[in-house]
């Protein structure tokens, strides 16, 4: 505006203010409540700890009701997906594992079962292996849940429920060590079979395992579901009906929890779970309450898959029989607690060049893989879990890319939260489950 227009202006408009693009302020002040309209946006995370470490909510709040919520994710950046395409087929069971570190062993097994049905051997694991692999996600799925719980009482107020859920769960841990000589980022399940064999020293811890958690269930629901409190924080919050689970593709016990017994251990069974005793709990609310009880309800579901699968397991081979596919580290576990047993190790150094070579090469070339795509999906703690690996025939992956559902169910926060408290922004994002590893892979 020049001096000579702006003057003229002021002469023709006395005593009115304008903006600085132009518009009259006394118009767009009239048609504003300046108490209930006045709106802040904040910025909750990425360092906020309700917020699962690293997911950043934009909250556009009026007073303390939710107006508007974006999640934004991508800070942890592994990189995982990309990682693969530069390791073998092998070496990809050490990168998998650990996106979702609370389900490591979800992890490995979708991607064994994609590496396996492009293979075509899917049919030739032993039935060992897979009575193991179901054992071994079980045990992890209760785990999983009991981090669930413990974080999402400590968001909420019930401190108590950390120190129960971290103490079970330690539990399960001890005896994933004894198997897989980690208690987290194992690599235990590959492509074929599995690393080791289950010793007998933790086919007792499990049972003992199994004796034990019936009660501490119900130590967690004399604390927690009768107290008014958490009643209160969670009933009616955070709601999510069943059309609005599908329209945005929500799985697992959120999906769950709003009356569709939708899993896929049922639907598209794998791992011989068609085979297997156990129901699918559901719930009718669509809330925290009803996410929280469809969980309790599944760790007992899984309570009896462990249970089933240690009456099937029978004496047999851990792994394929094709050397050429087979990790030959299976023997036994080593002195350092993971790896290739001594006797092993004499063996292939000592009395076999055949064994010697073909260790080797499968170390550190890995095998061949036949060109083609396959999509393979489990039932995982937070949902389906889903690998779709490509191969051009070499010995590392072309492009392997996972249907994470912690990423897939974060579209759910604002839906849940939009005209809700900021209060309730805690209990709905705590209600997905989210784990930022699996997120950002």
């Amino acid at each position: 505006m020049t001096t000579s227009n702006y003057a003229s202006e002021r002469e023709t408009d006395e005593g009115r203010v304008f903006t600085v693009t132009g518009g009259d302020w006394d118009t767009i002040v009239a048609g504003t409540d300046p108490i209930n309209d006045e709106r802040i946006v904040v910025n909750m995370g990425p360092q906020h700890p309700s917020t699962h470490g690293v997911l950043r909510l934009i909250l556009e709040l009026e007073g303390e009701t939710v107006r508007e919520a974006r999640s934004v994710v991508g800070y942890l950046h592994t990189g995982i997906e990309k990682n693969l395409e530069y390791r073998n087929w092998v070496q990809g069971s050490t990168f998998v594992t650990r996106m979702d570190y609370l389900a490591p062993i979800f992890n490995e097994t979708a991607y064994a079962l994609a590496v396996e049905k492009l293979l075509g051997i899917t049919d030739d694991v032993t039935e060992r292996a897979t009575t193991i692999r179901v054992l071994m996600m079980e045990l992890n799925r209760i785990s999983s849940h009991l981090v669930w719980l413990a974080t999402t009482g400590m968001e909420l107020g019930a401190i108590s429920i950390m120190l129960y859920g971290f103490r079970e769960r330690e539990y399960i841990l001890d005896i994933f060590e004894t198997i897989t000589g980690l208690r987290m980022n194992h690599a235990y399940v590959r492509p074929g079979g599995v690393a080791q064999d289950v010793p007998d020293e933790a086919i007792v811890k499990i049972r003992e395992f199994l004796k034990m958690m019936p009660k501490k269930l119900k130590e967690y629901e004399d604390l927690l579901s009768g107290q008014p409190i958490w009643t209160e924080r969670t009933k009616n919050v955070a709601v999510l009906d069943v059309t609005g689970c599908v329209a945005l593709g929500i799985t697992g016990p959120v999906l769950r929890s709003a009356g569709l017994a939708w899993d896929l251990r049922k639907t598209m069974p794998y791992c011989g779970y068609e085979t297997y005793e156990f129901d699918v709990p559901t719930h009718p609310d669509g809330d925290v309450w009803g996410r929280y009880q469809v969980r309790l309800a599944e760790i007992r579901e899984s309570m009896k898959l462990v249970e089933q699968a240690l009456d099937r397991l029978r004496p047999g081979p851990v792994m394929v029989a094709d050397r050429k596919i087979a990790w030959p580290a299976q023997l036994a576990i080593g002195v350092d607690g993971m790896g290739n047993s001594l006797e092993h190790v004499a063996k292939i150094m000592g009395q076999s060049m055949e064994s010697l070579i073909h260790h080797f090469k499968l170390v550190t070339e890995g095998f061949r893989v036949p060109p083609g795509q396959v999509y393979v999906a489990i039932e995982a703690p937070r949902g389906e879990l889903g690998v779709h690996a490509v191969s051009d025939g070499g010995t590392r992956p072309y492009r392997v890319h996972y249907r994470e559902p912690s990423f897939v169910n974060l579209q759910a926060l604002p839906a849940m939260a939009e005209g809700g408290l900021i209060a309730d922004v805690i209990a709905g994002g705590a209600s997905l489950d989210p784990v930022m590893g699996g997120c950002d892979r």
